[in-house]
Parts: structure tokens; sequence; C-alpha cells
């Protein structure tokens, strides 16, 4: 097993200062309501989603702007539709948390429906490893938690700054996985793929110029995608594939879907290779664009440090 560069944290004394009061109150609060009735959490999160929409100004901005970048041919009313729905999406979410960190395995399992799994398994047989993409949707603590239920992974993570959070966040994702991954542990997930282990990687986020190509995203022409994805997706012996999830209307459950390995993929050309990776993340965005995290400035960093900001 690879070494982790993010220790497991351990509980220290300190967490009980006064610092971590307000962070205590809130994981009590959230444990509590993680043993309410599914549908009623779901209903809870779409009552906090609005109160969100109403008071949370900043992050609706960035939200409405992202669609406004992405999605220009839209109807200003669609918009507004994706974004009513995308904000009660992020209270369901912060409930799902909870659910994650701290549901009982039988509880978890029978929420989830998986399909796609004898693509990694066909894999495996062959001696591969396996490298899942995936997106930031706004049930990724969940989804995590079930899918790791059916194949354990190697998610490759941001840790909280919270050292209180971190120590949540870690025992939680890991309940159902194999181990973790501090975001900077390149050798360590090189090592996992080369120990034929599923790996899970998010490469849709802005993550500056470092290792990054201008490449279309959506309808932004010019959009800093990371190369870090090939790094991975070139290790020999490796498959790269979809990790498509998505919360059941009907309020059942999850879905996760493994899509088959991506064909000629990677090639040569960094280029159009990260061009193929937004080019999938947007068809599994575009199956449930109410469910992904808008919330974020995907396009902050422009192809000139002195081009003007596309959030002002």
């Amino acid at each position: 097993m690879s070494k982790n560069k993010v220790l497991q944290p351990n509980f220290k004394l300190s967490f009980l200062l006064p610092q971590y009061w307000l962070t205590w109150l809130g994981v009590i609060i959230l444990y509590t309501i993680s043993w309410l009735p599914y549908k009623v959490q779901l209903a809870l999160g779409r009552l906090v989603g609005r109160l969100l929409l109403k008071i949370a100004s900043s992050r609706k901005k960035v939200a409405l702007r992202n669609l406004e970048l992405c999605f220009p041919e839209m109807s200003d009313a669609e918009r507004q539709r994706i974004l009513k729905e995308n904000f009660e999406n992020t209270g369901i979410a912060l409930f799902e948390t909870g659910m994650g960190w701290w549901w009982p395995d039988w509880r978890i399992k029978r929420k989830f429906t998986i399909t796609g799994l004898e693509h990694i398994e066909a894999a495996k047989a062959d001696g591969q490893g396996v490298l899942l993409l995936a997106m930031h949707y706004l049930s990724a603590e969940i989804i995590g938690r079930g899918f790791g239920h059916a194949h354990p992974l190697v998610i490759f993570y941001r840790p909280h700054n919270n050292q209180l959070m971190e120590f949540f966040q870690f025992r939680g994702r890991g309940r159902s996985n194999k181990y973790m991954l501090g975001k900077r542990d390149v050798k360590g997930l090189i090592k996992a793929l080369r120990d034929k282990e599923s790996c899970l990687y998010l490469p849709d986020q802005d993550y500056g110029r470092n290792r990054s190509l201008f490449v279309p995203h959506f309808a932004v022409k010019e959009t800093a995608t990371t190369t870090g994805t090939l790094i991975f997706a070139r290790q020999k012996d490796t498959k790269t594939m979809m990790m498509i999830p998505k919360r059941k209307e009907d309020g059942s459950g999850y879905t996760v879907e493994i899509t088959p390995p991506l064909v000629d993929f990677p090639t040569d050309n960094d280029e159009h290779d990260v061009i193929r990776v937004n080019q999938e993340v947007e068809k599994a965005i575009l199956r449930k664009p109410e469910q992904y995290m808008w919330l974020h400035r995907r396009f902050k960093t422009r192809p000139n440090e002195d081009d003007p900001s596309l959030y002002k």
C-alpha cells in the first residue's frame, strides 16, 4: 500500500478547545438529523437550500454566472430553474454528508444501484489498474460511501482546512473504501495504479495555471483544465473510465454508472486528451445539471494574468 502523505488524523485534546465549539455544534446537529427518515432529510435539505438561495448572495452569483457562461443559448427562465434546484440540491447535500459519514452499512447499501461494475472487473482480470474520473456532484459524500461497498476505492482528495472536520471527513469517507491520498501525493496515486487498484480522481475544477491547458469546456473556449489527469491515465496497464452518479428523482436513492473504458485514450497529444476529458465531463453533467456543484468558480483562471475576470 502506498504511504499516505496525509497522516490519518487522530483525535486530539485540542479539539475540545473553544475554537472548535462551533464545529462541534454543527457536527452534533448533523449527526442527530442523519437518523431521521431519508425522505424527511431530503425535504429539510430543500428548505435549507431555498434559504441559502436567499442569503448566500455571493455563491448565488457564482452559480448563475457559471450557468450563463456554460449555456449562453439557454433562456433566463431555464437557468433560474436550474439555479433554484441546484441550491435545493446543495441543501440536501449537507444532510447527505451526515448520511455518508454515519449511516450503518445496511442503510447505505439499500439506497444504491450500481451499473457497469463488469468494466472494472474485466480490467482487473486483465491485470489493469483503473482510473475512475468523476465530477464534483453535490451528493459526492454519500456516493463515495455507497459505491465503496460495491467496490472499494483509493480516493485522491483535498484535506479539510479545519482539523476537526478533517477528523470526521477522513473517517467518514474511509468507512467503505481502501485508503485516501492527499491531493499532492501524485506518486502515491501512481503507485496505487501500478498496484492494480481502482482510483478515484476528479479533473473538473480550476487548479490554476500549473499543469493546465486552456481548452474548451461547454461554451467557454479557454478553460484552465488540468493535465494531471494524463499523468495517471498514461500509467502502464491503466484503463480510464467515467463514474457517473445521480440521485433518483423519486427519492428512493442513487444510481452510479461506470462507463466502458475510454477508447483511444490517452494519446500522445495533451491538448486533444484534456479536451476529451472535458467533453466526457460535460456529457455526465448534462444528465443532471441541477445536481452538479455550480457554486465554485470553475473559470477563475484566465489565459493571461491581466485578462479581466469572468466573475465581475
